[in-house]
């Protein structure tokens, strides 16, 4: 007879819901108002089912619905009395605001942003770039031409702020594909002494002038319309030119016959990389730093690029569970608290796991009971441990 006939212990589930505390949940719901007109369906519920519809990968909500009610006997682990049905999460999705879930995932990332903060990094380095994610009808306008069948899909673009050192978004802001990237600037607040880097599709002059003044520094590539007046060349040492730069330059940002258009003094810096031959040409308003950091800097941006990778392939993105913004924004949030809880388990486990195995493991032995950081340490070790007869129990016959 296994240990697990008797249920003892909590599944792999309840345990990462740990990290999710049920008080913040509700006390955001009472705050903002979100279980009002829910009698059963409250926010914590439709979070967790949210969550486990994400971490199982199901790409219907009767998918999710019948996996939940196959579990229904262990579902009082999870917090919640009851499997929900279709309609209740259908209209949930469509109700309720997704501003409860955003305020959810403020407050895990303000309680656990430091224990996911690598010391290996800069603390004050922000990544800040956009990516769309394509949807199955126009909910909101795509960017690009349509289809030559004159069918045209929507697109949802996620504007992210990354901290460097946490790999986690610590600013989301949503957007039709279409929109300009450049508006989404002006969001952005950080700490003095900030380095930001982002892509040359974020152009306002208003908000790099506001870095300045708030001794933010702020480095990206020169955009091929933009227009400047060349002012000075700087000194390049002999030991910048081997890594590769080419030339230091003090420009001004702007159109001269526009006076009533902001100006933005800079540095622009041409270098090559050594690796590639690629030339680049960059721009930033820090003065002090030396070229080849300037370009080192704005080579980490690749960071993000990896993060939209792994929150696209390891989270049911492709399938929507409803037709609104308001549902598709609810997906997004709650697929970006799993990727948190993911991260917080991966920094906390002993042994080294890629993240996507990591996250393999979990789906395949989410309802699993068995202690989830004894699992990690050893899987097939911990689970032949599990399914051993117990020689107690085996006395009794």
């Amino acid at each position: 007879m296994s240990k697990s006939t008797f249920f003892t212990g909590q599944p792999i589930f309840s345990q990462l819901l740990k990290f999710v505390p049920r008080n913040t949940v509700t006390g955001l719901a009472r705050q903002l108002n979100t279980d009002r007109y829910y009698k059963r369906f409250s926010t914590y519920d439709h979070l967790v089912t949210m969550l486990y519809g994400i971490l199982n990968h199901c790409t219907s909500l009767r998918e999710i619905s019948t996996g939940m009610l196959a579990w229904e006997h262990r579902l009082f682990h999870l917090g919640i009395s009851h499997h929900p049905r279709r309609s209740t999460i259908s209209d949930a999705n469509n109700r309720r605001s997704s501003e409860v879930f955003e305020h959810i995932y403020l407050k895990l990332m303000e309680r656990y942003g430091h224990f996911l903060s690598d010391s290996r990094s800069k603390s004050n380095l922000y990544i800040f770039d956009s990516t769309t994610i394509t949807l199955f009808q126009e909910v909101l306008k795509a960017a690009g031409m349509s289809a030559l069948n004159g069918k045209r899909k929507g697109g949802i673009k996620v504007h992210t702020l990354i901290r460097s050192d946490q790999d986690v978004p610590c600013m989301i802001r949503f957007s039709p594909g279409a929109a300009n990237d450049m508006k989404f600037l002006k969001d952005v607040h950080l700490p003095k002494g900030s380095v930001i880097v982002f892509d040359k599709g974020y152009n306002d002059y208003t908000a790099f002038n506001r870095f300045s003044k708030e001794n933010i520094s702020w480095v990206t590539r020169l955009h091929k319309h933009l227009v400047y007046k060349h002012l000075s060349d700087r000194v390049i040492t002999e030991v910048q030119q081997q890594k590769g730069v080419l030339r230091d330059q003090e420009i001004i940002l702007g159109v001269e016959y526009k006076p009533n258009k902001p100006k933005v003094r800079a540095r622009l810096i041409t270098f090559t990389d050594p690796e590639s031959g690629k030339t680049f040409e960059f721009l930033t308003n820090n003065f002090r730093m030396a070229p080849s950091t300037i370009a080192a800097i704005y080579k980490k941006r690749w960071q993000i690029e990896l993060l939209f990778k792994r929150i696209k392939q390891n989270y049911p993105l492709k399938y929507f569970l409803g037709d609104s913004e308001n549902a598709i924004k609810i997906q997004i949030w709650c697929a970006l608290i799993a990727d948190l809880l993911l991260k917080i388990i991966k920094k906390g486990s002993k042994a080294k796991w890629a993240f996507s195995n990591l996250a393999a493991m979990v789906r395949l032995h989410l309802m699993t009971y068995i202690d989830l950081f004894l699992f990690l340490k050893n899987p097939e070790k911990a689970l032949l441990k599990k399914i051993e007869p117990n020689p107690e129990l085996l006395l009794l016959f």
